[in-house]
C-alpha cells in the first residue's frame, strides 16, 4: 500500500479545508516546496498536490506545482480544477498522473479521448462522494450518481485507478469510510487510494485491510498525529 502526503494549496500557500470549506482552513506552511521535500525526505511513496484554487476556479497553482515535481525525484499526481482537455494534458506532461473528477462525470467523450491518449495509469478518477453519492465541482454540487456505480461505469470504460473521498469524513480526524472504502476495492480492476479522516496508525492498519491501492495522508500528517515511517511500517 502506497504511503501519500497531501500538499493542497491556496493562494501559494499549503493548507488544509474542514470538509472541503475554503472558509474553514488552517494555514501550515507557506513553502509548499520545502514541505515536498520534506515528505519526500521521509520515505512518502508519492505526493498528492491539489490546486484548491483551481478547484473553486478563483486561480491557479500550475506554475508552482511546476516547480515543486522540479525540486522532488517521487511520483506526483496533480489535482483540482483539471476540466478540460487541454490542462489535462498539460498538467499530464509535468506529473506522474493526473486526477480527474468533474470532468470524468461531465464529459465521457473526452475523458475517452484522454484514455487513449494517456492510457488509464496515468489517469485518476477522483470519485468524490458524500455518503455515497458523487460530488463535483470542488464538492459543491451533488449529482444523484451512486459511487459504486460510477466505479463500475469507468471500470467497463478501461480505467483502473481511483481516489476515493468521503467528504464529510475529510479534515475532521474522525476516521475513515471503511465501509464504502470496502465496496470499492471488491470491485475487480480496481485500484483504490483511500483519502478523508485518517488520524491515526488503526486507521492505516483499517484501511489497509481493506486492500488500498493506497491512503492519503492530510491533517493528521500536519498536525503530528501520525507519522510518515510509522505508516510505512504498517503498509
Amino acid at each position: 500500500m502506497k504511503i501519500i502526503p497531501a500538499i493542497d494549496i491556496m493562494d501559494g500557500m499549503v493548507v488544509r479545508l474542514y470538509k472541503g470549506d475554503p472558509k474553514q482552513k488552517t494555514i501550515y506552511s507557506d513553502n509548499p516546496i520545502d514541505i515536498a521535500k520534506k515528505w519526500e525526505q521521509n520515505g512518502a511513496d508519492m505526493l498528492h498536490i491539489v490546486d484548491l484554487d483551481a478547484t473553486l476556479g478563483i486561480g491557479s497553482n500550475l506554475s508552482l506545482i511546476k516547480k515543486i515535481i522540479q525540486n522532488v525525484s517521487i511520483p506526483i499526481e496533480v489535482a483540482g480544477g483539471l476540466r478540460d482537455e487541454s490542462i489535462v494534458m498539460e498538467t499530464a506532461q509535468i506529473s506522474t498522473r493526473v486526477v480527474i473528477g468533474t470532468l470524468a462525470f461531465k464529459d465521457t467523450n473526452t475523458m475517452e479521448k484522454i484514455l487513449q491518449n494517456l492510457g488509464p495509469k496515468k489517469i485518476v478518477i477522483s470519485v468524490d462522494h458524500k455518503d455515497g453519492e458523487i460530488v463535483t465541482h470542488g464538492w459543491q454540487k451533488e449529482t444523484g450518481i451512486k459511487l459504486i456505480d460510477a466505479i463500475k461505469k469507468f471500470l467497463e470504460m478501461g480505467f483502473s485507478e481511483f481516489l476515493l473521498t468521503n467528504v464529510n469524513r475529510d479534515g475532521t480526524l474522525e476516521g475513515p469510510d471503511l465501509k464504502f472504502l470496502e465496496q470499492a476495492c471488491n470491485l475487480k480492476n480496481a485500484n483504490v487510494i483511500a483519502s478523508g479522516g485518517i488520524s491515526n496508525i488503526k486507521d492505516i492498519q483499517d484501511v489497509k485491510e481493506k486492500k488500498s491501492f493506497g491512503v492519503i495522508l492530510g491533517k493528521a500528517l500536519y498536525e503530528n498525529k501520525i507519522s510518515i515511517q510509522e505508516a510505512k511500517k504498517i503498509a
